[in-house]
């Protein structure tokens, strides 16, 4: 491990001396290429720089212990030394999960999908209720979120509903949000009193630059149509809603939140580009509708990531185990807990698996 570091820190300082350069500073693409990268390995190498000082002085302190004769200071010192010890195992132990393989889409925007799944109207009473809490998380992040598409019920639910999150970092954190969700609560469309069980299905999709997919201009069919949705007169007094169909895959993608025909247009390729990047990413694994599959499942009940039970004031992340209370703030966008312990159990799972 402590070779591969070297060879890691190497490469930091390599880079470093490059943007140092004047030719370098000119050039805007090698500049930005060489940022990517020390921004890719800078926690890394700053661990590795904690470690190795940390080492350097468990090694004269020790050397200290064995040349002191007073006591007092030896006391001093092996109390230093336990402090120390404790402190570079937690360093190594940073070390080993900064090795794991780093997502390269984990510092893009995002795309967010959710849709109604089994319930019926309550389901997209539910959808609605993750749209708006995954707004208020992005709203605390202060990062941007904007809805590309929707299709809203009479009583304020979602069937669907399309969002772009802008943010650094941004799939980071929600790439952990993909897959089932359950609710259990007695419906609002209900006076029964009977608790029900519906879900929600979310996909994360990060968003692709133009560079990390070529579309074809002859791949595309362009659709141009009044927008059937609310908005005011402006908006469907004017053809502006924007509909794109990917010939080769035949994906669909829908644009009608903008006043701006070239600005539905723009979203809706960022949609269409974020889900081809998807899709060539999960073939690797399986075939594309099994892979569409394993983020979203089919939303039947059985098939979940997380449950948020109202009667009991609960959420379980059957992922990680994890259960809060608190069911209120959660909604609100308070996220970061459940967030954490997924994304711990996640590195732990490939730790073990490294180590295997």
């Amino acid at each position: 491990m402590f070779k591969q570091l070297e060879k890691i820190k190497d490469r930091y300082d390599q880079i470093e001396a490059e943007i140092a350069r004047p030719e370098v500073a000119t050039d805007s693409d090698k500049l930005r290429r060489l940022a990517q990268e020390r921004a890719g390995i800078e926690n890394l190498v700053s661990i590795y720089r904690g470690y190795k000082k940390t080492q350097q002085s468990l090694e004269e302190t020790r050397q200290l212990l064995k040349e002191e004769s007073d006591e007092d200071m030896r006391e001093m010192a092996r109390q230093e030394i336990e402090s120390l010890e404790a402190r570079l195992e937690e360093l190594e132990e940073a070390l080993k999960v900064a090795l794991l393989p780093r997502d390269p889409n984990d510092a893009k925007d995002i795309i967010m999908e959710i849709r109604a799944g089994t319930g019926g109207e309550e389901a997209a009473l539910f959808a609605a209720l993750l749209y708006r809490m995954y707004s208020r998380y992005a709203q605390l992040k202060k990062w941007k979120a904007e809805v590309i598409d929707a299709s809203p019920t009479d009583i304020g639910g979602f069937k669907e509903i399309v969002f772009e999150i802008n943010g650094k970092g941004a799939y980071s954190r929600f790439k952990y949000e993909r897959g089932v969700h359950r609710i259990q609560r007695v419906p609002t469309t209900e006076s029964s009193g009977r608790i029900h069980t519906s879900t929600a299905t979310v996909a994360v999709l990060p968003q692709a630059e133009e560079v990390d997919v070529d579309i074809a201009p002859d791949d595309l069919k362009i659709d141009i149509f009044h927008s059937g949705g609310a908005g005011g007169q402006n908006v469907n007094k004017v053809a502006t809603a924007v509909r794109i169909t990917h010939l080769p895959t035949g994906m669909v993608v829908t644009c009608q939140d903008e006043r701006s025909q070239l600005k539905n247009k723009t979203k809706a390729l960022a949609v269409l580009r974020a889900r081809l990047l998807d899709m060539e990413r999960q073939k690797q694994d399986e075939e594309i509708t099994e892979a569409r599959r394993s983020q979203v499942g089919t939303a039947e009940r059985v098939e979940k990531i997380r449950t948020y039970n109202f009667p009991q004031d609960r959420v379980t992340d059957h992922r990680s185990g994890f259960t809060m209370r608190n069911l209120p703030k959660l909604l609100e966008g308070e996220l970061d807990e459940l967030i954490d312990s997924v994304a711990t159990s996640e590195q732990a799972r490939l730790l073990q698996a490294q180590m295997a």
